[in-house]
């Protein structure tokens, strides 16, 4: 599942920097979350960095667009691609 950013967002602007993906930006009104790029920082971190350094707990799963671990893994692998980066070696997939 991607994550997404509820309307509880206070704008303090630590999520952005910590997604690997650049999967976050300022919306019209709050931060928002570009589910395309998102893959729960799976293939970089064991857990959602944005998650971890939200001082709100506004950014819940997004029940809209449900994914596996293994879909996440595959768009992680095509985001790499894209930027030309190799993706690390993965352990523990």
């Amino acid at each position: 599942m991607a994550l997404k950013i509820t309307d509880q967002c206070i704008n303090c602007d630590v999520c952005e920097p910590e997604c690997p993906n650049g999967a976050i930006s300022m919306g019209p009104e709050i931060y928002v979350i570009e589910w395309r790029k998102c893959t729960e920082c799976v293939g970089h971190f064991d857990s959602p960095q944005c998650v971890e350094v939200c001082p709100v707990d506004c950014i819940p799963l997004d029940p809209d667009h449900v994914e596996a671990r293994e879909e996440l893994l595959a768009r992680f692998d095509a985001l790499q691609q894209i930027q030309g980066q190799t993706p690390p070696a993965k352990f523990g997939v």
